[in-house]
């Protein structure tokens, strides 16, 4: 199923305006527009495929390694699917790898395991989720109402998040001791593994939210133009701090997952994750000078770096190398995102 296009709209998209190509050539319209760039992800994911299959086997293409790289996906994709709302609207969030890691050591700390112990395993679902939304509820204040650069209010919570979790943890890793949480977390339901199945979950509310509902038009029209969603009466300082505690809210989430599936939580999880999360994204199709985001795109992108990795690892090739490979996808999908951009109106007020 094709994802709908989120592209805020402009006279030479429509039927009516520019040269009418979409509306003499249907076929070449759909393929142009957002069926195009998820067909043209599904090839090169399938493309993967085939070259796992044919340089491992059976190894590749057994059940237990394409659950591995579903598990592989999960927590990142939980986390880049945040990260998307964020783009969409323009914005940046540097600081989602240093949260989850803040949540997974918040959540281990002794006297929280105690109280989980006392009380239920939920509350070690709880505090990491407290703990992502108040660290976005920060960036979004700074961000919105104190007029400081995403990119740099988000970089000084990249840092400083990573510095409390240090603290709090002593640099050392905290241990899962409560058995209930594990078994959940590291249990399957209908034979996949419950991690994957909250990052379906994720995954299909977030395409909701971004192109079923007032939310994500919003959210489309802001990265648009922030400017004249102002003046159409939309909130926007007042959204721009939802989608940052939304972001975080998510790197909560993907903090619970990281916990059961290593069951343990230290300052270094989550590290570099924030470039993992916005090379997925951009690759997957959102603009990184906002306007258009695609959760379908972004959980592409996401399966297309998981299964590149596995296949690397397959095949005990060199890390230097899958890096290279991944640099070049980045390069080759910001190049076709400038080739794009440069066909719409230029922005102004954003």
């Amino acid at each position: 199923m094709s994802e709908p296009n989120t592209t805020v709209a402009n006279p030479a998209d429509s039927p009516a305006g520019g040269t009418g190509t979409a509306r003499s050539n249907p076929l070449k319209g759909a393929l142009g527009g957002s069926l195009g760039r998820s067909l043209g992800l599904v090839i090169a994911l399938a493309l993967l495929f085939v070259v796992g299959a044919v340089t491992s086997g059976d190894r590749f293409l057994n059940v237990e390694n394409l659950l591995t790289i579903l598990r592989l996906a999960s927590v990142i994709g939980v986390i880049s699917i945040g990260v998307t709302f964020v783009i969409t609207a323009g914005g940046i969030d540097l600081s989602v790898g240093s949260v989850m890691g803040l949540a997974t050591v918040v959540a281990t700390m002794t006297s929280i395991q105690l109280a989980a112990a006392e009380s239920s395993w939920l509350l070690m679902v709880l505090v990491p989720l407290a703990v992502g939304a108040g660290v976005g509820l920060l960036n979004g204040v700074v961000i919105a109402y104190g007029n400081v650069v995403a990119f740099i209010a988000t970089l000084a919570t990249l840092v400083a998040a990573r510095g409390v979790a240090e603290l709090i943890s002593g640099r050392s890793t905290q241990i899962v001791t409560n058995r209930d949480f594990l078994k959940v977390m590291r249990g399957e339901f209908l034979g996949v593994p419950v991690l994957v199945w909250i990052f379906i979950v994720a995954a299909a509310t977030g395409w909701f939210l971004l192109n079923r509902t007032t939310f994500g038009r919003r959210t489309v029209a802001i990265g648009g133009n922030r400017e004249a969603s102002r003046l159409a009466g939309i909130k926007v300082n007042r959204h721009l701090v939802t989608l940052y505690v939304l972001s975080g809210l998510c790197a909560g989430i993907a903090g619970v997952m990281m916990l059961g599936r290593t069951t343990a939580g230290t300052s270094t999880h989550g590290l570099l994750y924030e470039l993992d999360a916005i090379a997925a994204v951009v690759v997957g199709g959102t603009l990184l000078i906002g306007g258009r985001g695609t959760i379908m795109g972004t959980v592409l992108g996401v399966l297309i770096f998981s299964t590149l990795t596995n296949v690397f690892t397959q095949n005990n090739l060199d890390t230097s190398v899958q890096a290279i490979v991944k640099g070049l996808i980045i390069v080759v999908a910001v190049l076709l995102q400038q080739r794009f951009a440069s066909t719409r109106p230029s922005k102004r007020g954003g």
